[in-house]
């Protein structure tokens, strides 16, 4: 196989986004003949890097750098008259636009992506039918069933939808640190019950339930991992004393935090699903789960695809601060349960890993480059009324709110 990977944002990056897509590549250009990765970059330098870092050949897009939608449009536009792009066996991008032109310019696609996004803008519903029905869009590879279940439900062939989970890094946790010595390391007590969130401090993460939680248990400390400066949480934080607001970390001080955890959380909230649209499996589960420590998160519908209450996590209701109390109270009063939870989780985590994850990716590619062309889908009435009906209703939405990410209705979950 030649790939071309299409990444629509500068490197290197400490966006979730780009860690999956960048990794992915990585592991996924061993399996292949030849591959590109085709990026906007601010400098040579810049190019050399990553190129050194991935392994791959850097094509350097000709793209702005910014704004952010001028960046995107180039990077689509002038993709499709680079040598690669006529080279490669198929692009593979996580990015609309791009999909779109490549098709358009008669070269294959796989797409890789976890929102469901013909649940979040309805208007886009025709045309994504359209993209993705087309005979040279070989593959959705969607991050949770939640995602792959919304493009069913659009009439997308099933062929070419796969759900193929998020993963790890096994070197990143090949030596664990016992709990007393991380938090010798990172400057956090010995004496004390710790909740460690790690990933985004900000206001679309369920943080603010967290916080509500805190002042009702005072004899934890709750760290949360991953500030960028002063924001709403920072704020919400300042005035309560069992609260630790950390900066970003890099990579190797992020794993002395975890290690330092009793309880590893992920805020159980349908916010970052529902409201935002920004989170769907959150990337953090896959890591939390290998580390060897309790999890405690909300039973929502994309977290308990993976996570089993009373099995290899501790689910509570989402967005209830008495059920988050009760739920950390149980789990740092019973070291059995932690125990039995987070053994369980590490035990399953051995097939999350980032190679595992590109292993069933090169099989569905191959499948899917060997079968032959899927049957297209039905637009039909039905759909075309549930299009304007929804299209409406995100219109209303938008008008109302500001928010271009319309909620789903989650009232049957």
């Amino acid at each position: 196989m030649k790939i071309l990977f299409a990444f629509e944002n500068p490197l290197p990056s400490t966006e979730a986004d780009a860690e999956v897509f960048v990794t992915t590549a990585r592991y996924l250009a061993r399996q292949a003949s030849r591959a590109w990765l085709h990026v906007p970059m601010r400098d040579a330098a810049g190019c050399q890097a990553v190129a050194r870092t991935t392994g791959l050949s850097l094509l350097r897009a000709w793209a702005p750098v910014r704004p952010a939608p001028a960046r995107h449009l180039f990077c689509g536009l002038t993709l499709v008259w680079r040598r690669a792009f006529r080279q490669a066996d198929f692009i593979y991008t996580r990015n609309l636009w791009i999909a779109w032109m490549a098709i358009l310019f008669r070269q294959r696609v796989v797409f890789d992506h976890y929102r469901p996004w013909a649940e979040q803008i309805p208007p886009l519903r025709r045309w994504l039918h359209r993209l993705m029905c087309n005979p040279r869009f070989l593959l959705n590879i969607c991050h949770s069933d939640y995602t792959r279940r919304t493009y069913l439900d659009l009439g997308i062939p099933a062929d070419k939808l796969r759900c193929i989970r998020n993963g790890f890094e096994p070197g990143r946790l090949q030596a664990p640190i016992p709990a007393q010595d991380a938090r010798r390391e990172v400057g956090l007590p010995a004496d004390r019950k710790i909740v460690v969130y790690t990933g985004r401090v900000n206001h679309k993460k369920g943080l603010p339930l967290v916080i509500e939680a805190a002042k009702a248990l005072p004899d934890l400390l709750f760290v949360l991992v991953g500030s960028y400066g002063q924001g709403p949480i920072e704020e919400m934080a300042r005035s309560v004393p069992n609260v630790r607001i950390v900066p970003f970390q890099p990579p190797e001080t992020l794993t002395r935090y975890v290690y330092a955890a009793d309880v590893l959380l992920i805020p159980p909230s349908l916010q970052p699903l529902a409201r935002y649209g920004s989170t769907v499996l959150p990337l953090k589960l896959f890591f939390y789960m290998a580390s060897g420590r309790p999890i405690l998160a909300g039973n929502t519908p994309d977290v308990r695809e993976v996570l089993r209450h009373g099995e290899n996590a501790f689910l509570c209701a989402p967005d209830s601060p008495r059920a988050l109390i009760d739920g950390l109270a149980a789990l740092t009063a019973d070291p059995a349960l932690s125990a039995r939870l987070s053994a369980t989780a590490l035990a399953e985590s051995a097939g999350l890993t980032w190679d595992a994850r590109v292993r069933q990716i090169t099989a569905a590619i191959q499948d899917r480059l060997a079968a032959p062309p899927a049957p297209p889908g039905v637009w039909g009435r039905s759909r075309h009324r549930a299009w304007l009906r929804q299209s409406w209703r995100w219109l209303n939405h938008l008008a109302r709110t500001g928010s271009p990410v319309l909620p789903p209705d989650l009232s049957g979950t």
